[in-house]
């Protein structure tokens, strides 16, 4: 070992007095008065023994725990950074399994978040379908909240928002927007069905699925159309793309009444008490 090194070690002023909190051991080291364990050891370099600094153990677990508080606090605002880019629409952040009403919907959908691992590996999408109002958008944020809390990109958008979007884009500049979603492990398109016929429109659709598939992630799709509408399409462009969804996405019946309609009433109800009663 390089003679400069040991002249170095030689030259180090070792600690010989107990500090506040520490006290003499009878084996010559210094220990900690709190844990009871070493702040000093003793090492032989070249066949020379020599006393060094060293951590006790109360010391090596305020270190640990100092650094899982900094690793939560960095998976914490990773998962802010996550539900900012992938939900953009602030109630549907506050949609999740914690509010919801444990129905068999809701089982299935807190299975596909425990099973995610699988689920991705094997490319598992839905295609959550029912009447208008029955909690399909609703399901679908919670799987997507669900997933953020664990750290998993997911982006939750509509073809109507998307295709805005696109509206100003060239070519080139459509088709990196497009391949940009594959950076979400989970995509989740809502409301199929109520984006414009127009040939551009169906076009861009087909486009952003059949990428999805091509990309062999996830996709999850909710709709207000029948499944009889979804394989009875009624023209060729509408074939295609349902053809390519119902391939990707196991359809899901979400049942129920009409949440929108209830909560409608409600309000009537509310206001007519606050408004319209006579105190």
């Amino acid at each position: 070992m390089n003679t400069t090194l040991f002249d170095f070690l030689d030259r180090l002023q070792v600690q010989t007095e107990p500090k506040p909190g520490q006290y003499l051991g009878e084996d010559g080291l210094i220990y900690c008065e709190k844990c009871h364990t070493p702040v000093q050891c003793r090492v032989t370099l070249a066949g020379k023994v020599r006393v060094m600094p060293c951590v006790c153990q109360c010391q090596k677990e305020e270190r640990e725990r100092q650094a899982q508080q900094i690793k939560e606090e960095e998976q914490l605002l990773y998962v802010r950074r996550l539900k900012a880019a992938g939900i953009q629409e602030r109630h549907l952040q506050e949609w999740t399994f914690a509010t919801a009403t444990d129905t068999p919907s809701i089982q299935m959908a807190k299975r596909y978040v425990e099973n995610w691992q699988k689920v991705k590996a094997q490319n598992l999408g839905l295609l959550l379908w029912g009447d208008v109002g029955t909690g399909k958008s609703f399901l679908a944020a919670c799987i997507a909240n669900a997933l953020l809390e664990k750290g998993v990109p997911v982006l939750m958008t509509n073809f109507s928002k998307i295709l805005n979007q696109m509206g100003a884009m060239y070519s080139a500049e459509r088709y990196r927007y497009i391949a940009s979603f594959q950076r979400f492990s989970l995509l989740i398109l809502d409301d199929l069905g109520i984006e414009r016929n127009t040939e551009y429109a169906l076009e861009q659709v087909y486009a952003i699925v059949d990428e999805r598939y091509k990309a062999g992630l996830p996709l999850i799709i909710t709709t207000n159309l029948t499944i009889s509408q979804l394989r009875n399409p009624e023209d060729v462009s509408h074939a295609r793309i349902y053809s390519r969804v119902l391939e990707m996405c196991t359809p899901v019946h979400v049942p129920g009444a009409d949440r929108r309609t209830a909560i409608g009433k409600t309000k009537q109800e509310q206001v007519k008490e606050i408004l319209f009663s006579k105190s």
